[in-house]
């Protein structure tokens, strides 16, 4: 039986590491791995036959039509973080690739967005495109645009929450490249309770939820907008578990009203752009019926917080 064809963009980014490595070491699809820049590509792509590098830019998505007519799959990770290529990159080629799809051929699409742009409910959030930075605004537009294409009924929206990765074969995602602050300020963190609650997820348990939804489409009764998490923590849970982790006692602590977080955003003249005042105010980032491995039977690489500092590589 002759493989099938994955596209998949953003293969140098940190989501897109991780899905690559999957997807070379654990299945036989031939793989189409679209990358501006070869180079970032730190892992082993020549580790088995099947694996094509696409040295192409996004911008010129329509060089490589053809090509992308006989996908039997696409896992879409390339986006823009902000800037003047935002909305062209993460809105008008995404749309354009999509549109270049045959749907006759693709059986599914694994697009990712953000759970950024999500309430509580999993509906669009108003404000995200509104307020929102300007990564965030065009995943909010890009959304709104998905169900008039022809390629719909086979796009699976994924939404990931805050995402950890990276290592010395992959670059670290944003979150993860922050924790080493964490520890150092947890002596000083540790002493303030603070109203919030967020899901985490890795990179590697993206992969593989990436994986089985590749080998496994949602049934047509089956959602196709998956919010990728694991179960919610509060933000004083989390600083509870690091400062466990951390064999770090906690004497008393403050609780941190708006009142005196809008005091030290004045003393410590903080600058806040719309979306950060938002966020101080919505504090609680939380979904409804948010998946990962366990959801499909699979194991978790990551789950707690005690897990996130180890793999991050913050030692006791």
């Amino acid at each position: 039986m002759t493989p099938k064809r994955i596209l998949v963009t953003g293969a140098s980014g940190c989501i897109g590491h991780y899905i690559t490595e999957a997807l070379i070491q654990d299945t036989e699809y031939d793989l189409y791995l679209l990358v501006r820049n070869p180079d970032k590509l730190k892992i082993d792509y020549e580790a088995r036959p099947g694996i094509t590098i696409l040295h192409e830019d996004m911008r010129d998505i329509d060089r490589i039509g053809d090509l992308l007519k006989t996908m039997n799959g696409a896992v879409l990770t390339a986006a823009a973080w902000g800037g003047k290529d935002a909305f062209d990159i993460n809105v008008v080629k995404t749309i354009q690739l999509l549109n270049l799809l045959d749907k006759r051929t693709c059986e599914q699409v694994i697009y990712f967005s953000t759970a950024s742009i999500l309430d509580k409910n999993n509906q669009t959030l108003k404000a995200a495109g509104q307020l929102g930075t300007d990564y965030i605004r065009s995943k909010y537009d890009c959304l709104g645009r998905l169900s008039r294409l022809a390629i719909a009924p086979r796009i699976t929206t994924l939404f990931p929450t805050l995402v950890l990765g990276g290592d010395d074969t992959k670059p670290y995602s944003h979150l993860s490249s922050g924790l080493p602050a964490v520890a150092k300020w947890i002596d000083l963190i540790k002493y303030f309770k603070a109203d919030g609650s967020f899901h985490f997820i890795h990179g590697r348990d993206i992969a593989q939820v990436v994986r089985y939804l590749l080998q496994n489409p949602p049934a047509p009764d089956e959602s196709r907008n998956l919010v990728l998490g694991n179960q919610p923590i509060t933000a004083n849970q989390a600083v509870e578990e690091v400062c466990a982790y951390l064999d770090k006692s906690i004497q008393f602590r403050i609780p941190l009203s708006m009142g005196l977080a809008n005091l030290f955003i004045v003393l410590f003249r903080i600058q806040m752009a719309a979306w950060d005042r938002f966020c101080l105010d919505y504090r609680h980032f939380t979904y409804k019926d948010t998946v990962n491995p366990g959801t499909f039977g699979l194991p978790t690489y990551c789950a707690t917080m005690s897990d996130v500092l180890k793999v991050s590589g913050v030692s006791r």
